[in-house]
């Protein structure tokens, strides 16, 4: 029997070692308190040091770049339709704000840098803990490996620093930006986030007479009634369903039998007594609605109600209808009898309400029947079937010539400055993002392949790193000193003051929005979850999303800046 705690069985066998790690890391990672968690990434990072401690095993570096350019193609092609579309007019000024709380961030780390006398290890470890990007890691190694003048043993030190010096101050930092933004800020400036996220919410839902605005949340039910009324008999499905909008009801007709056969559906199709009719609503509708008064009694009918609907998922993508509100949709002809169930953005869920715009490379997901939302798909832009296939030439591809782009570089004062192989797979992964945002056609990359390689490709990135950091934790962490702890905690925190000043004084958000964009723009994922718990609502997210774009993208750059400040 193997002896599965004698560290010399991962000599022969590092790969074992990786997949044990990698499976303490999201154990650790689920350790939580209310909406903050130490996350994945860190439980990661933190077993490879402990496990790399005690093995003294070290992993080829090709492998740990696989995943890493991995990571970076798909961070890239996630947040790529949002952050060029941040880049218009109407995204500007939430761009901005993530803009300053970068700058900010990148400014006050390297002044503690040169204060504290660190190397471009440290300083790039302590910019990405305190600012919570965990790509920095990768980004600084890699420069770090190409700065002029440092041997390969000096310049492995300083890759195993920037593990450590994030490993420390991003656990920190990661609170403190929560508690900041969800409670102390809220607290000093007396705004109660729930209220004031209550009062933008039945704003954005703009009441209106029009029977087509409803909430952002719909149910669909189905029931079957008999007509009875005289006064409808003899009226065409459409003349209903116009009359019902009028009354203030969304109410559809959509089927009917009659004599015991089911009718070809028409909107001209005219109704007679004894018709047994599919009625379609919001469930809300459906409660305020007395179908008995205006219709007739209800009744059950299987094969009626059982015929075929449909749940479709549609990026966005028809100029015409770009940039209109989801109450202005909700008004075009070929949206009658169908719902918009959901939104996605870049990724995630979005809380859209009546107000929100569609942008291109939304996801649109679209509940009704078949022979109604297959047109309205076409309309809105391109229905995408569900496929668990995922093409492996787009992504090949991609991260081939966005390798190639990252390889030339310009060299100032003797030090080579270049993208590197990594920072060219974010740039192309962008680009392919934001061309699968505008042709939906091509490159599909399921939700499951993209955090294959976004989630698990980053936290098996940072698993070889702490592995092969290991050794040097104890006397690393020797070396910093608490100080490092102490001016991560700053570091976290005066970026987002910044950001925060300029936003209220300056550029006049409102609260809720604000706590996002400054979340979004610190990338700080357990921060919009504690902003949304402490509102009770989802209305913060909807400033999280270009900030958190525009975020990723700068401050893993940061991580090359840094480095060539530093040394």
């Amino acid at each position: 029997m193997i002896d599965f705690l004698n560290r010399n069985i991962f000599q022969p066998y590092p790969e074992l070692l990786v997949f044990l790690t990698v499976a303490f890391g999201f154990l650790l990672g689920k350790i939580r308190y209310k909406a903050i968690a130490l996350g994945a990434v860190t439980g990661c990072l933190v077993a490879g040091l402990l496990l790399g401690a005690w093995t003294g095993v070290e992993i080829n570096g090709t492998v740990k770049s696989l995943f890493f350019i991995m990571f970076l193609f798909a961070l890239g092609y996630k947040v790529g339709p949002q952050f060029f579309r941040g880049l218009k007019t109407d995204g500007l000024p939430q761009v901005l704000n993530a803009i300053v709380v970068c700058v900010s961030g990148l400014l006050i780390c390297w002044i503690f840098a040169a204060m504290l006398g660190y190397g471009p290890g440290l300083s790039a470890g302590l910019l990405g803990g305190a600012l919570t990007q965990s790509a920095v890691i990768g980004v600084a190694q890699d420069a770090i490996s190409t700065l002029p003048g440092l041997s390969s043993g000096a310049a492995k030190h300083e890759g195993n620093l920037v593990a450590i010096g994030y490993a420390v101050t991003y656990p920190l930092g990661t609170i403190l930006c929560a508690m900041l933004l969800a409670n102390i800020l809220p607290k000093l400036y007396k705004k109660d986030l729930a209220a004031e996220s209550a009062r933008m919410a039945k704003e954005l839902d703009a009441p209106d007479n029009d029977p087509d605005l409803a909430e952002g949340y719909y149910e669909v039910v189905l029931r079957a009634y008999t007509i009875e009324r005289p006064d409808i008999v003899g009226r065409t499905i459409e003349d209903f369903e116009n009359q019902q909008k009028e009354l203030g009801h969304r109410i559809y007709l959509t089927r009917v039998r009659r004599d015991g056969q089911i009718l070809d559906h028409t909107q001209q199709t005219a109704l007679r007594e004894g018709d047994v009719v599919a009625v379609s609503a919001l469930r809300g509708s459906l409660v305020d609605y007395d179908a008995r008064t205006h219709i007739g009694r209800e009744t059950d009918d299987v094969e009626l109600l059982g015929y075929e609907t449909e749940t479709l998922h549609v990026v966005a993508s028809e100029k015409a209808q770009l940039g209109r509100t989801v109450a202005e949709l909700r008004r075009e002809p070929f949206m009658v009898g169908v719902y918009i169930d959901k939104i996605y953005r870049s990724g995630a869920e979005f809380p859209y309400r009546l107000s929100s715009k569609v942008e291109r490379g939304d996801t649109l997901v679209l509940t009704g029947p078949k022979r109604l939302v297959d047109p309205a798909g076409a309309a809105l832009g391109k229905p995408v079937p569900t496929s668990f296939a995922t093409d492996m030439i787009w992504v090949g591809l991609g991260i081939f010539l966005g390798g190639c782009i990252g390889i030339p570089a310009l060299t100032v004062s003797g030090v080579p400055i270049s993208l590197s192989t990594s920072g060219g797979a974010l740039i192309m992964g962008l680009v392919f993002g934001y061309i699968r945002g505008k042709y939906p056609t091509y490159g599909n990359v399921p939700p499951g392949a993209q955090w294959f390689m976004d989630t698990l490709g980053l936290c098996m990135f940072v698993a070889i790193v702490g592995i092969n950091a290991g050794p040097s934790f104890t006397s690393g962490l020797s070396d910093a000193g608490w100080g490092l702890l102490v001016f991560g905690a700053v570091a976290t925190v005066v970026p987002l003051i910044v950001g925060f000043l300029f936003g209220h004084y300056v550029q006049k958000m409102r609260f809720p929005i604000l706590m996002g964009v400054l979340a979004g723009g610190q990338t700080t994922t357990a921060a919009i979850g504690a902003i949304n718990e402490s509102s009770r609502s989802q209305v913060p997210t909807l400033g999280y999303t270009i900030p958190y774009a525009v975020g990723n993208v700068l401050l893993t750059i940061w991580g090359a800046v840094i480095v060539l400040l530093q040394h």
